[in-house]
């Protein structure tokens, strides 16, 4: 074989394998992005709209599939334009979790899904378990049953996790969140308090469990009550089992140093982002939001996140 094409040769077996090997390297990049991680493959139901479909939310190198996310938004009746994202894909991978270990490859029959504020309180005044701050109105909750799985078993096993949300009011219906992780059945649940709320059950969450440095972070207020209040922009970082002495701190985007940053509406409290510090080392953190310019004394003055985990 002339020297030619065998260095020919040998150039395309090194470019083929250098490709594999990016590809691979990308792969090995994407990182499982929850604690509390399923297939991503769901047969959706909605038993309000007859809406129905079967998604993968994962594509095959791991990344997040956006069509079957758009297909998820159209069953839960979300308006994913109106809202500017779409249904919390964490609530939709702890979904998958305890659907592939109950009952994988079951319809997911949805008895409520995504409910706007006046419609929350419509069926909240006719007399319904609904709490004035449910986190369906943040589209990050479901009601749902499994066909042939006990609703107090589904309910002990994913309260046993505490990983979210999880309510059960008797029957096969359980209720599934991803906000502050809590559990309650029909005597706990406390939905029919006429206190005022204050913004005391707001939670801080981030969209995703694990990030790289130098990463930009989203995060979300749940269960607001009340709005047109502030936060300021410097959100201090700590150890996750340390929460004395920050180690860092990340600026929310669109911030000056000294702004609060005004939360108007729903809206503006889910879309609060900012850049991971560029060096920092792998392991767990939480992030502490401070507020101002409270409408209300009672109105919590900061609030803690859910753990992240910082990989490399």
């Amino acid at each position: 074989m002339p020297i030619f094409s065998r260095f020919l040769k040998s150039a395309c077996i090194m470019g083929y394998c250098a490709l594999l090997l990016a590809g691979s390297l990308h792969a090995a990049q994407q990182p499982n992005r929850f604690f509390f991680m399923g297939s991503g493959s769901l047969h959706l139901k909605n038993l309000r709209n007859n809406r129905e479909a079967q998604v993968n939310l994962l594509n095959k190198d791991g990344s997040f599939n956006q069509e079957a996310f758009t297909k998820v938004d159209w069953v839960f009746d979300f308006p994913t334009k109106e809202k500017g994202e779409h249904i919390s894909s964490r609530l939709l991978f702890m979904l998958s979790y305890f659907v592939d270990r109950l009952a994988p490859g079951k319809v997911i029959n949805i008895e409520s899904a995504y409910r706007s504020p006046e419609y929350n309180q419509q069926i909240r005044e006719k007399g319904n378990n609904v709490a004035r701050t449910s986190t369906h109105q943040d589209g990050i909750a479901l009601d749902f049953w499994l066909p042939g799985i006990n609703g107090k078993r589904l309910w002990q096993t994913i309260k046993a996790k505490n990983c979210g949300g999880v309510g059960h009011y008797g029957g096969k219906v359980v209720h599934l969140d991803a906000g502050k992780p809590r559990f309650w059945e029909a005597a706990t649940s406390g939905t029919r308090s006429q206190e005022p709320d204050y913004n005391r059950h707001l939670y801080l969450s981030t969209e995703f469990d694990r990030y790289h440095p130098n990463e930009k972070v989203k995060l979300a207020l749940s269960s607001l009550s009340d709005f047109d209040f502030g936060v300021q922009p410097l959100i201090q970082i700590f150890h996750a089992d340390d929460l004395t002495n920050p180690v860092s701190g990340i600026r929310l985007d669109h911030a000056d140093e000294n702004d609060c940053l005004r939360i108007g509406d729903r809206k503006a409290s889910r879309a609060l982002t900012a850049l991971m510090p560029a060096y920092l080392s792998p392991g767990k953190y939480v992030f502490k939001m401070r507020f101002c310019e409270k409408p209300f004394e009672q109105m919590p003055s900061q609030t803690i996140s859910n753990p992240i985990e910082l990989v490399p």
